[in-house]
């Protein structure tokens, strides 16, 4: 296995592909999870981690101008919550030979509103009753389906499907099998270390996820740019980054180029 470091990426093969967008190519390393992504700055609008060791769609930075994600053949089985805070305009995920299992795996999906084309062939999922029908109803704007159109058709089907007491009884279930599933996530992340942790801190609001966004551009070296990026990717503001924002607030804590020290 390969750990993904920021001189992994920057070693890593960086071409425009046939669709004419610039693709990051990190395949075949037998990583075994995301991180260090915030060393890109942005500047791909597809990256491939296919033929990989990944368990988790995770721990991903803010990169506003990706709009696709290539995954396959990885073990992926679990995606993580408020992903689309991180990649907003993600449009295409490619999911081909991973492990999810459960619809409700696939609910934290359905918070990215530009996506229009998914693939879950090679996962148990795909062979749930009713995928296809939960797919066109729950993703509005999904086109693509395992690389077979969504018709109008096969939508207003769905829309009819979930309107009866089968179909209803389903989106429960679904439901409350996502809810448990988070439940159980954050129980792991608790248990791992991974929850307030020993900086202490809080769950990051709206104006919080802005100012680490600045903090990001104004940052002077790379290694800031990572340690500020996984802030935003964890979406937990430790005490130390608050400290510091107050203190940039009152005049103090800023370097030469007005950029706020984020020593930790």
């Amino acid at each position: 296995m390969v750990k993904l470091t920021p001189e992994l990426i920057n070693q890593s093969m960086q071409y425009i592909n046939p669709c004419r967008e610039r693709e990051l190519d990190l395949r075949g390393y037998k990583i075994p999870q995301i991180e260090n992504l915030g060393a890109t700055l942005d500047q791909f609008d597809t990256i491939d981690l296919s033929d990989n060791d990944l368990r988790k769609l995770d721990n991903m930075p803010h990169l506003p101008r990706l709009k696709c994600l290539l995954l396959n053949n990885n073990r992926i089985l679990r995606i993580s919550e408020g992903l689309e805070e991180a990649v907003p305009n993600l449009a295409s995920i490619i999911l081909t030979g991973n492990n999810l299992q459960e619809l409700s795996d696939l609910e934290p999906l359905a918070g990215f509103t530009k996506l229009d084309t998914i693939c879950l062939l090679i996962n148990p999922v795909s062979t749930k009753p009713n995928y296809r029908e939960y797919m066109a109803y729950k993703f509005p704007k999904l086109r693509l389906l395992d690389f077979r159109k969504i018709k109008q058709k096969d939508r207003l089907a769905a829309q009819e499907f979930f309107r009866t007491k089968q179909g209803k009884d389903m989106l429960k279930e679904v439901s409350r099998k996502s809810k448990m599933s988070a439940a159980a996530a954050l129980a792991a992340e608790a248990g791992n270390g991974k929850g307030r942790g020993s900086e202490g801190g809080r769950l990051a609001n709206p104006e919080d996820m802005q100012r680490i966004r600045e903090a990001i551009k104004r940052a002077s070296s790379l290694a800031e740019v990572e340690r500020l990026s996984q802030i935003l990717a964890s979406g937990q503001l430790p005490d130390k980054f608050q400290h510091e924002q107050e203190a940039a607030q009152n005049g103090a804590g800023h370097n030469g180029s007005g950029a706020v020290a984020m020593d930790y």
